[in-house]
């Protein structure tokens, strides 16, 4: 007696992700390095200038790491409740910051003292800058308020009231000292100008404004704000360009590559990089919700601050780095270990003593093997089965088909075993990879259980939703065989005659043959 032949899974190709330049390049970091801070760290700011040192504002104080270091390298603990927003200057030497306590202070790099407190917002300070002169500071209170402020003598030159709710995001323009952008949870996005005293731009964001962004070039504004990334078009009066909505819960932040790709961060734990057609192509996945996102120049590092106080860093893999992982040794005795005796040969005289392996099959095939053919279906249509391995299902069918027992394993179905099947003939009948045995078993099911009566309601609409698409497939296949009669049409027509006639000669042995099978 012959013994049992496994069922034979085929392996089928899988459309896996277009790999591009943008992706090897957003791949080439190394595993986060994680730093434990004494807070949510709610902004990350990298210094304009070598050796790029970054600030992390995170519960009452400001530290500054450098780019390769995982504990502070100097500390700015003068804050009486939480600090927010600490960002450089452009020549990196000075730093900004805001409070809870409506405070704002400014330090020098090289002191640990403040040298100067602004004093008169009634309410925290969520936001600070420079502009772009650098003899003035912006910021942004939840009292409603934007206020610039002179850094020489701390005394406040200007204030806009034109907010409804709080201010939680500004951008000043690099370009012109006197422009910034400011967004809004009262759902707006502006942009004042200090000359005219009043706002020049106003923009409807649709959701509370977590974060703005400008360009390089200032021609277009980023705004983040519920589920939401939009690009506007400020050279056109704030015309909106695209509307992004990768995230599936509030986008927090966003920042530029150097090469000015779009980088976005939210509360579903994900940083998502998009390319200049703002289609997303990288995406890094962090341990709890991000506040806060920054690149450093050259795209050295990817620094994400975290709702549980962690601050994770990604460094650039660089060549030699990558020369070193791939030449490195491995271990000797293990690596021995595993490849003794491969490269034996048996000589002429050698015999050959074989130990009998022993097969070992799966649930389906012990139950196939038994005849049990509708409990092989059942166990090949088991949830996680059918779901993450539907090649297995659809091989289990295969050899019912081949046995020729594939109706009697269909028949006799109660409510909830039929559900299974039509739900999985309804997901996988129109893939490419299983529709020719498929749509054989979507037929039998119609032919046995249409006319059954009684059917309970969910019985019956996957049965007639698994009659519409039999339906469409069928006419598909009619236009089809309606096209490849054109195409013949044509390149016969395109042939020479004795080609014509061979052509003809050969589909008429193929079809003989065809009909003698």
């Amino acid at each position: 007696m012959a013994s049992f032949k496994p069922t034979k899974v085929l392996s089928y190709p899988k459309l896996g992700e277009k790999v591009t330049e943008e992706t090897l390049y957003w791949k080439n970091y190394k595993p986060p390095v994680q730093i434990k801070e004494f807070g949510a760290v709610s902004k990350i700011d990298f210094s304009p200038l070598p050796p790029h040192n970054y600030a992390v504002t995170a519960s009452t104080r400001v530290h500054i790491y450098g780019l390769h270091s995982q504990e502070p390298i100097r500390n700015f603990t003068r804050f009486h409740d939480t600090a927010y927003g600490g960002s450089f200057r452009g020549d990196g030497k000075l730093l900004v910051a805001g409070s809870e306590e409506g405070l704002i202070r400014l330090f020098d790099i090289g002191g640990r003292v403040s040298l100067r407190q602004f004093k008169g917002h009634s309410k925290a300070v969520h936001a600070t800058s420079f502009l772009s002169d650098g003899f003035r500071v912006l910021s942004g209170s939840d009292d409603l308020t934007c206020r610039v402020w002179d850094v020489a003598s701390a005394v406040e030159l200007s204030s806009f009231t034109e907010h409804t709710d709080y201010i939680r995001a500004i951008a000043p323009s690099k370009l012109n000292p006197d422009l910034f952008v400011t967004g809004s949870y009262d759902h707006t996005v502006k942009m004042f100008d200090v000359r005219s005293g009043n706002s020049v731009m106003t923009i409807q964001h649709g959701q509370p404004v977590e974060c703005v962004l400008l360009y390089p070039s200032e021609a277009l504004l980023v705004s983040t704000g519920g589920r939401y990334v939009k690009v506007w078009d400020l050279l056109k009066g704030g015309q909106q360009l695209v509307s992004l909505k990768n995230h599936h819960k509030t986008v927090t932040c966003a920042c530029l590559s150097s090469s000015n790709k779009l980088l976005t961060a939210s509360l579903d734990r994900h940083v998502k990089v998009y390319n200049s057609s703002y289609k997303v192509v990288h995406n890094f996945d962090c341990a709890s919700s991000i506040l806060s996102l920054a690149v450093a120049p050259d795209d050295e590092a990817v620094a994400v601050g975290m709702t549980n106080g962690v601050l994770s860093i990604r460094h650039r893999k660089h060549k030699e780095e990558k020369e070193a992982l791939t030449n490195r040794r491995k271990r000797g005795p293990s690596y021995r270990f595993f490849v003794k005796g491969k490269n034996f040969v048996p000589k002429q005289d050698d015999f050959l003593v074989s130990k009998p392996v022993r097969q070992h099959l799966q649930k389906y095939d012990k139950q196939l093997k038994r005849f049990e053919v509708s409990k092989a279906l059942d166990t090949a249509l088991e949830t996680w089965t059918r779901t993450t391995k539907p090649e297995v299902t659809v091989a289990v069918i295969m050899e019912l088909i081949r046995r020729g027992t594939l109706k009697n394993a269909l028949a006799g179905r109660d409510e909830v075993s039929l559900t299974k099947i039509l739900n999985f003939l309804l997901k996988n009948i129109t893939d490419p990879r299983f529709s020719r045995p498929l749509l054989t078993v979507g037929d039998i099911v119609l032919d046995l259980y249409q006319q059954v009566i009684p059917q309970s309601p969910v019985v019956e609409r996957l049965l007639q939703r698994l009659y519409e698409i039999l339906g469409r497939e069928a006419e598909l296949q009619q236009e089809l065989l309606q096209v490849l009669g054109i195409l013949d049409t044509l390149f016969a027509s395109l042939m020479p005659r004795k080609e014509v006639a061979n052509f003809g000669m050969a589909a008429a042995a193929q079809e003989s043959q065809l009909q003698a099978a």
